[in-house]
């Protein structure tokens, strides 16, 4: 075998290392690392500063530069194994077998791993051969992608391979593990990516738990709704609650009360604003940026069949984002506290059934097909969705009866958390909202 043609092919494999070396790093390495290579003082950090504000043109570089010395080691280790065996199938078979375990392993693990391990001293050390190389080769790299990209489907011209969605997000789950950022934000990270497959009716909130006002209100009845609620923005209903013809703010309400005291007998629907509707197909993504383009904070949420089926503000998609949003109030509650004299505080989602069991009866005794929690039956007394202080009084399969009052909200939207239940004393008081 021919001593020169191994030794060239070893010399073009080995640049290839360096290539691939090279890409692996320069991969891992930002511009902002970079930077703070430069303020740090670092050797070489200005030439990488110089590569890293350029990434796509200088990894190409080094693509061309790869591919380049593999394919001549190949046509080099296939050359040598011709004069070698007389066979030519023979020789064939060999410089495969040769090239495809050197480029497995000499170019293809071994390089990308040192230049993850330490990428970068790798981007460094690559910035020195790669800024003359560039100047070198001219147009060259980017005309050949160019042309790559012309023959590959998709609309129009790229400037080089990118990564797919599966590999930003591996890599931000490995600059997790490597402690480059902390695990809230790698979880926010992955929340931005999965906004653009979340839909506007995954993060509304549904028409049954909306608390709305009919348009043939005062205004001063919708400030006291939004006084109790705590909610600052109420949709304003029609006809009917499926008819929402416009969106009434609390600092609306202010300022019209303000500025005119008698301005409280006027009709809530003087003081509205004009709804904004969205399909509840609509992407939630898209969404957030039509409200900050039009400084929209609510928007209406329609169903396929046109009917409202509930409402999304701009907080409930940044919700999707940063996670759960609270204040200083929230807190962990018990699911029943004992106040004493059959009077119990327990939390809206608690099933039906537990609070039968407080009372004594069986845990299929106090059952209703409709609601399966205590706030889902103090809705269904009440009519509506029940806000602070709403109470009604519900009847017992055994012919007690227990009164529900709605306590004080909390969180950012304002749901009623915690219901008190107390045995109604008096036979003869009304079974009704109160």
């Amino acid at each position: 075998m021919s001593l020169p043609l191994v030794a060239g092919a070893v010399a073009l494999v080995v640049v290839a290392w360096l290539a691939a070396c090279a890409e692996a790093g320069l991969a891992r390495v930002s511009s902002f690392r970079a930077a703070e290579a430069v303020r740090s003082g670092r050797r070489g950090a200005e030439k990488l500063a110089q590569v890293t504000a350029d990434p796509t043109r200088y990894l190409n570089v080094a693509l061309l530069a790869r591919v380049a010395c593999e394919m001549a080691a190949g046509v080099l280790v296939t050359y040598a194994c011709i004069e070698e065996f007389r066979e030519t199938w023979a020789a064939l078979l060999v410089a495969m077998a040769v090239m495809v375990l050197v480029s497995y392993v000499a170019v293809g693990v071994s390089p990308r791993t040192i230049g993850r391990q330490h990428p970068l001293n790798t981007a460094t050390a690559a910035a020195y051969v790669l800024l003359p190389l560039a100047r070198i080769m001219g147009p060259i790299p980017q005309l050949l992608i160019l042309i790559g990209n012309a023959l590959t489907p998709g609309k129009g011209f790229r400037k080089g391979p990118f990564a797919s969605e599966a590999e930003l997000r591996a890599m931000v789950d490995l600059a997790e593990q490597e402690s480059l950022i902390e695990d809230d934000e790698r979880r926010m990270v992955h929340s931005v990516f999965e906004l653009g497959d979340t839909l506007v009716r995954e993060v509304m909130v549904p028409r049954t738990d909306l608390v709305s006002i009919e348009r043939f209100k005062t205004v001063r009845q919708a400030l006291t709704l939004a006084l109790r609620s705590g909610f600052s923005r109420i949709p304003v209903t029609g006809e009917n609650e499926d008819d929402i013809v416009g969106v009434v703010y609390l600092k609306d309400l202010v300022r019209k009360t303000h500025i005119n005291r008698d301005a409280e007998s006027d009709l809530v629907s003087t003081a509205m604003r004009p709804a904004v509707f969205v399909p509840d197909t609509k992407n939630a993504g898209d969404l957030l940026r039509e409200m900050q383009q039009k400084r929209n904070h609510v928007a209406v949420v329609i169903d396929e069949y046109g009917g409202t089926a509930g409402i999304v503000t701009i907080e409930d998609i940044l919700e999707e984002i940063v996670g759960e949003i609270t204040d200083e109030y929230d807190r962990e509650l018990p699911p029943v506290e004992e106040l004493g004299e059959g009077r119990f505080r327990v939390t809206a989602r608690l099933d039906i059934g537990d609070l039968g069991e407080l009372y004594g009866l069986g845990a299929d005794e106090l059952d209703d097909e409709d609601v399966e929690t205590v706030g889902g039956l103090l809705a269904k007394a009440l009519g509506r969705v029940p806000i602070a202080g709403a109470g009604a009084v519900v009847e017992l399969p055994d012919g007690r009866s227990v009164r529900l009052t709605a306590e004080s909200p909390a969180g950012r939207r304002n749901r009623i958390v915690t219901v008190l239940a107390e045995p109604v004393e008096k036979p003869g008081d009304e079974n009704g909202p109160v």
